[in-house]
C-alpha cells in the first residue's frame, strides 16, 4: 500500500470489480477513456483474471480517500505494459466517483504514482496518452511534472468526431518529488 496525505493506493481486489463496472458504465466517467460499449461484470472478471496472470507488466491500484474515519474507493490507477529492460511504463488513471472530481485527487494520485514508479519500481520514463478534449486531466498531468512529447492527429474517433491525442511523459531526471 502506498499512502499520501490525501490519497492511498492499494492493490485491486475482486471485491472492487462491482465499483469498476459501475464506473466504467457511466457515460461521464468514460468520456475520456477508450471504452465504447457497455461493460458487464463478466467482462470485468475476465480482465481481472488476465491482469493477475501478468503481475510483472500490470500494476493496478484502487485510489482511496479518507472520508470521515474510513477510506473510500474513488477510482483506479495503474502502470501498464511495464518494460523492465528500458525501465518505461504507461500510466493511467480514472476517478470514477464524480463527487470527488475537481478536488486535486487526480493530481495527488499521479504524484504518488510517480514517486512509486521512480523510487520503488526503478522506472526511468513514465508516459501516458490524453485526449485533447480532456482539459482537467491535462492540467493535472502538467501539475504533476509531465511534459508534452507529441500529438497524434485525429487518432481517436469518439462521440461522432475524430480527436487528437497528446503523448506526455516524465523522465526520472526531470522529476521533482512532491510532498503528497
Amino acid at each position: 500500500m502506498t499512502i499520501g496525505k490525501r490519497v492511498r493506493l492499494r492493490g485491486l481486489e475482486q471485491s472492487d470489480l462491482e465499483n469498476m463496472v459501475r464506473w466504467m458504465n457511466d457515460p461521464e466517467v468514460i468520456q475520456n477513456l477508450l471504452i465504447y460499449t457497455p461493460l458487464s461484470s463478466a467482462d470485468e472478471q475476465i480482465w481481472y483474471e488476465t491482469m493477475l496472470k501478468a503481475p510483472k507488466e500490470e500494476h493496478v491500484y484502487v485510489i482511496e480517500v479518507l472520508d470521515g474515519d474510513k477510506w473510500t474507493p474513488i477510482g483506479s490507477t495503474g502502470y501498464h505494459g511495464i518494460d523492465w529492460k528500458n525501465r518505461s511504463a504507461e500510466i493511467g488513471i480514472s476517478i470514477g466517483e464524480k463527487k470527488y472530481w475537481n478536488h486535486g485527487y487526480g493530481r495527488d494520485t499521479m504524484r504518488l504514482m510517480l514517486r512509486h514508479g521512480f523510487n520503488d519500481l526503478n522506472l526511468n520514463r513514465v508516459f501516458l496518452y490524453v485526449f485533447e478534449t480532456n482539459e482537467r486531466a491535462k492540467h493535472a498531468y502538467l501539475a504533476s511534472g509531465f511534459v508534452e512529447e507529441g500529438r497524434l492527429r485525429k487518432d481517436i474517433y469518439k462521440n461522432g468526431k475524430f480527436i487528437d491525442v497528446f503523448v506526455m511523459s516524465v523522465l526520472r531526471d526531470e522529476w521533482q518529488d512532491a510532498d503528497v
